[in-house]
């Protein structure tokens, strides 16, 4: 009878099997799950700036952004579900690397090309949000401005924390989502570490790679020019220490971690990948 969930190890087991995909799957393939993952996840994205623009006067900033949060699950859940490669939870192969199952080279292989991918598949979704002109006549334009300029004014330690604090969240999520045997249950995987850091304010690189080009696309339509909202401040001051610290939040806090906990299990062959 098939188990209900992954324990802590098979669970690790699970995931450094699934990372030895990058040793067959095309450049062409991983660049295509990417940019899925790129719309799944600015799917999620746009759905919490409609939810959220103007939930705050009427119930409270802390219900709001768990309102928000709570429909932004949706991105990783498609990401887990339908199947895509995700920058922030790619993290996760280092665990593969660390065991010594895929080189080191294809895993920042696989990150250069799934990133890119990412963000073109965000920017390509900005570009159709905006085209729908769902956002004339409706506040939902000026809150998406304000939320893209409070991103690109973050200090650099600051943007760097949250980041790290959002991946390690996310990367738990894809842990227990992998853990889990049936869609329920990988679905309420998803839902609660993702409500958790967007409620809590943390940073995602590659819902930003969403958030902050559609609140460039519509303040250059409508002349709501904010302080800071600039492409070199979306690259430069928000994107470059955001990804850095999904980077170390993931590696070194879930990837790295669970790899020390149970790499001696792995060596005597107690845990098989």
């Amino acid at each position: 009878m098939d188990k209900r969930f992954l324990n802590p190890a098979e669970t690790v087991a699970a995931i450094v099997a699934a990372g030895r995909r990058v040793l067959s799957q095309s450049p062409g393939r991983t660049f295509v799950l990417s940019l899925l993952a790129g719309f799944y996840i600015a799917f999620g994205a746009q759905l919490a700036t409609v939810v959220t623009q103007d939930a705050t006067m009427h119930v409270g900033q802390g219900i709001s952004r768990f309102l928000g949060g709570s429909v932004f699950s949706l991105g990783l859940m498609l990401v887990v579900v339908c199947g895509a490669e995700l920058f922030t939870g790619n993290s996760l192969l280092t665990n593969a690397a660390l065991h010594g199952e895929i080189p080191w080279l294809k895993l920042v292989e696989n990150w250069l090309i799934v990133i890119v991918g990412n963000l073109l598949g965000s920017l390509f979704f900005a570009w159709l949000m905006f085209e729908t002109r769902l956002w004339e006549g409706s506040p939902v334009a000026e809150h998406a401005i304000r939320i893209a300029a409070a991103k690109c004014r973050l200090p650099f330690m600051a943007a760097l924390v949250r980041g790290i604090l959002c991946n390690w969240l996310v990367c738990l999520a894809v842990m227990m989502a992998t853990a889990a045997r049936d869609i329920p249950g990988k679905l309420l995987a998803c839902y609660v570490p993702i409500m958790a850091f967007v409620t809590s304010g943390f940073e995602h690189s590659i819902a930003n790679m969403y958030f902050i080009p559609t609140g460039l696309f519509l303040a250059g339509a409508t002349g709501k020019l904010e302080a800071g909202l600039t492409w070199s401040g979306f690259f430069i001051d928000n994107l470059v220490p955001v990804t850095l610290g999904n980077i170390l939040g993931g590696v070194v806090f879930v990837a790295f971690a669970y790899w020390f906990i149970h790499r001696s299990s792995f060596e005597k062959g107690n845990i098989t990948s």
